[in-house]
C-alpha cells in the first residue's frame, strides 16, 4: 500500500529537521515541551492528570468517559537519554482514543545522569505500584516505542525472572532491542531512514550501559531467554535502521514458544506513530494494536 500524501510529506519534513546531524541531549529534551503543546491542539477529548507514581512523575491518559480497569503501562522512547510525558503526548493521546484505555505514561530516570538499570528498576517500581493500587496483571499491557520498547521487554523479562505477575500482553513500537548495534540494517537502511543515527545509537548505548556490558539481556534483549513471555506484537517500519532489533527479537521469542505477532509496515520509518494525527499510518498502527488486544482478550 503506498504511502499516503501526509506521510511523504512529514518524512521530507523530518530529514530536513535532523538533517543526520547528531542530537544533541538538551536540545532533544528542550524540544518536548513546544511538542506537547502541539500535541494538545491536534487531539481532544483526552482527560490528563499528572501524579507521582512510585516516585516517578507520570501522567495518566484517556478518553473522557472512560472508566475500565484495563491499563496499558507506556514507557516511553528517546535513546533512553531523553523523552517525557511532554514528547509522548502527541503518540499516547491518540493511541488511547483508539484502544479506549487508560495510559499510564511515567518518567523513568535517563542516562548518562542515571545509567542501567535506574530506568528498568523505576519500570518495575511502577508495574509493582499499578498492582499495589489494586489493578490486576491480567488487565496490564506494557508497551513502548524505541527505547521504550526494549524497556518493555526488559521490564517483562525482569517480571518473569524475579517470579512476579507478568503483563497480560507487550507491545513493542520499533523497538531499540539490540545495543551492540549488530543489526544489518543500520546500513542497509541508513539512506532511508529520516530521523536517526547509529552515531547517536552509538554514544546513547555507552551512556545507557556505562558499565554493564550491552550484550546484557536487561539492555539488549534480543540475547535474551523469552520463555513463559506473555504474547507479542512488534510494529517496525520497513525503512527503518532498526528493523533487524524487531526481527531479531521476533525470532528470538518465537523459538521460545512465545505467541508473536510482527508487523513490518512498508516504506515507514522508525517510530512513525509519533505523528499521532498527523498521518493516517499512525492511526492505521493504533488499530493494529486494538485489534491484537482484543484476538488475545485483554
Amino acid at each position: 500500500m503506498p504511502l499516503s500524501l501526509r506521510a511523504r510529506f512529514w518524512r521530507r519534513v523530518l530529514r530536513r529537521l535532523y538533517n543526520k546531524q547528531l542530537a544533541e541531549i538538551a536540545d532533544n529534551r528542550l524540544r518536548e515541551a513546544n511538542i506537547a503543546a502541539f500535541s494538545r491542539y491536534v487531539t481532544r477529548g483526552v482527560r490528563i492528570q499528572r501524579l507521582e507514581s512510585a516516585g516517578c512523575p507520570a501522567a495518566w491518559l484517556g478518553p473522557e468517559g472512560t472508566t475500565a480497569d484495563r491499563i496499558l503501562l507506556y514507557l516511553h522512547g528517546g535513546g533512553y537519554v531523553s523523552g517525557s510525558i511532554n514528547s509522548h503526548l502527541i503518540l499516547c493521546l491518540p493511541l488511547t482514543q483508539v484502544l479506549r484505555r487508560n495510559i499510564l505514561l511515567p518518567e523513568y530516570r535517563l542516562a548518562p545522569e542515571h545509567p542501567f538499570p535506574a530506568a528498568l528498576e523505576d519500570a518495575q517500581r511502577v508495574y509493582h505500584w499499578l498492582l499495589a493500587q489494586g489493578y490486576a496483571a491480567h488487565n496490564i499491557v506494557v508497551a513502548g516505542d524505541s527505547a521504550g520498547g526494549g524497556l518493555s521487554l526488559a521490564l517483562t523479562l525482569a517480571l518473569r525472572d524475579a517470579g512476579a505477575p507478568l503483563p497480560a500482553a507487550v507491545v513493542c513500537l520499533s523497538p531499540w532491542a539490540d545495543l551492540t548495534l549488530s543489526g544489518e540494517s543500520h546500513c542497509r537502511n541508513a539512506s532511508f531512514e529520516p530521523a536517526l543515527t547509529t552515531e547517536d545509537l552509538r554514544r546513547w548505548a555507552a551512556w545507557y550501559a556505562g558499565s554493564t556490558p550491552l550484550s546484557h539481556p536487561l539492555i539488549s534483549p534480543v540475547f535474551a531467554d523469552f520463555r513463559g513471555f506473555p504474547p507479542l506484537l512488534i510494529q517496525a517500519g520497513s525503512e527503518e535502521i532498526l528493523l533487524d532489533d524487531a526481527r531479531k527479537v521476533a525470532e528470538a521469542a518465537r523459538a521460545a514458544g512465545v505467541d508473536v505477532t510482527l508487523s513490518v509496515w512498508e516504506g515507514l520509518w522508525h517510530v512513525w506513530h509519533a505523528l499521532g494525527r498527523l498521518a493516517p499510518e499512525s492511526e492505521q498502527a493504533f488499530q493494529e494494536i486494538n485489534a491484537f488486544l482484543h484476538q488475545h482478550g485483554v
